[in-house]
């Protein structure tokens, strides 16, 4: 099999309905501590921050005890004329029982009034942590990197998305492409041009 395809094949193991599914689930808790004015303070006309938190860090735990999802940030600011939110240095993280850690990053973030829709930008890096027992060097299963600048995720589609340049690590190579299509619920992965990297064939220590 081609490498890029065994690549991109296993991108499909990253687990990204548990990002989705936090991103939409924490989005309500921002909206809840920034909600809008209520009928006795009108709402403003023009696009400006009604609330803003900074500092931020929202946690959702298991029935165990033990936190399944984060998202935080350095400041948080909510509008009300079209019920947006925007991060500075946004960072979501996932640790589901038996899934390797999944965690996000950027440098900015906007949340969608529906908070079924996000932006990130700037700097966007994704990693998947290595399986346990799993990702020694130039064995398959380990780490993986991706990294753009802009990211648009869509949490009912199950959807990420971006028309920029994207660069896509683990241990035994790298891809590079513009444009990437990650649908989840059709488990595919689509580089959409310019698709070019090395991958080393994977080898196993004695």
């Amino acid at each position: 099999m081609d490498p890029t395809r065994r690549l991109l094949d296993r991108l499909t193991a990253w687990s990204p309905v548990l990002l989705l599914g936090g991103l939409a689930a924490l989005t309500y808790w921002l909206d809840a501590q920034v909600q809008a004015p209520g009928p006795d303070k009108p709402a403003r006309a023009r696009h400006e921050p009604d609330m803003f938190i900074e500092n931020f860090r929202a946690v959702s735990f298991g029935a165990d005890g033990k936190p399944r999802q984060s998202l935080a940030a350095k400041r948080a600011q909510h509008y009300a004329d079209d019920q947006t939110s925007d991060l500075v240095e946004p960072r979501l993280e996932m640790a589901e029982p038996g899934k390797p850690r999944l965690s996000l990053s950027a440098e900015r973030g906007r949340l969608a009034a529906d908070r079924e829709h996000a932006l990130f930008s700037g700097g966007v890096r994704a990693v998947r942590d290595a399986p346990p027992g799993q990702g020694g060097d130039g064995l398959p299963g380990g780490r993986i990197v991706l990294t753009t600048e802009e990211l648009a995720v869509s949490s009912r589609d199950e959807r990420l998305t971006t028309d920029k340049p994207v660069t896509i690590e683990e241990p035994r190579g790298i891809i590079r492409g513009v444009g990437l299509e990650f649908d989840n619920v059709a488990r595919t992965v689509h580089l959409k041009s310019q698709v070019s990297g090395t991958l080393q064939p994977a080898t196993s220590s004695k």
